[in-house]
């Protein structure tokens, strides 16, 4: 690995084991805590694509007429992942991005959707991220999340953004999830075909494929620049704590609606 990469990781071990040791992870213990969870963790999903497709924007020739891009390595690889994450193969064989699937997944479990959909209604109407955030009943731990990402993404510089798109993943979410739906389905003779399906691709992806991309891909953007390389440690740090944020958000939203009613 080079040498900048690895220096990365070890600066953001900390955050990392933070973010891996979270309490909420203790919290989450049945399918009811699981759809609580995915009604915040919802907007995490989709902003994740917009900073896919701000990379796609910068990386690869959307515009017409048509010109060829010097790096094609960076072509190659944001091509690759944009495929997966924009249009996988669902359980049914049919074409969806990773946070349709996702949506799909929270019917299933009969989570409510309709904050993401009034979200996203908003946005198809012309109003912007910001303004669209305060329509919806979400925290501001979701909000800051959001805003976050999109303050990364406006800022044009592409390898910020693919800082935050590679170092601000969620890798223990897939493992834990399938270990409560594998004792639900057991104890209460249910399936969750649907979201079973999403946490194994993304597991399948992101371990094998898209985070050795993603590590690619920052290097061919920061190359012999120590500025760059400092600008994606910095966003990497950022990225980790408002995503640790969340967790905190969402763990003591779910702990206050556990606790007994006193008389």
């Amino acid at each position: 690995m080079n040498s900048n990469l690895k220096f990365i990781e070890t600066e953001l071990m900390p955050l990392r084991i933070k973010l891996r040791e979270h309490d909420l992870y203790k919290t989450l213990s049945s399918i009811e805590d699981i759809k609580f969870f995915m009604e915040s963790h919802v907007f995490a999903v989709w902003d994740f694509m917009s900073l896919l497709k701000a990379l796609q924007i910068n990386l690869t020739s959307v515009s017409l007429p048509w010109l060829p891009k010097k790096n094609t390595n960076l072509v190659r690889f944001i091509n690759e992942i944009t495929l997966a994450e924009e249009s996988d193969v669902n359980k049914d064989g049919v074409f969806k991005s990773h946070f349709e699937m996702y949506v799909d997944a929270m019917k299933e479990l009969r989570a409510d959707t309709s904050l993401i959909k009034t979200f996203l209604q908003s946005i198809q109407e012309g109003s912007t991220v910001k303004k669209s955030l305060e329509l919806v009943y979400v925290s501001d731990a979701v909000k800051e999340f959001v805003n976050f990402t999109f303050d990364i993404i406006n800022s044009k510089e592409t390898h910020k953004i693919a800082a935050a798109f590679t170092y601000g993943r969620e890798d223990i979410i897939p493992d834990m999830f399938l270990k409560i739906v594998e004792e639900t389905s057991s104890k209460e003779n249910i399936t969750f075909d649907n979201f079973t399906y999403y946490l194994e691709r993304h597991i399948e992806l992101d371990g094998d494929e898209h985070g050795p991309l993603s590590l690619q891909m920052i290097e061919e953007l920061c190359g012999d620049d120590n500025t760059k390389w400092q600008d994606v440690l910095d966003v990497a740090k950022r990225a980790l704590q408002v995503r640790i944020n969340l967790w905190t958000a969402v763990k003591q939203k779910l702990e206050s609606k556990k606790e007994p009613i006193l008389a």
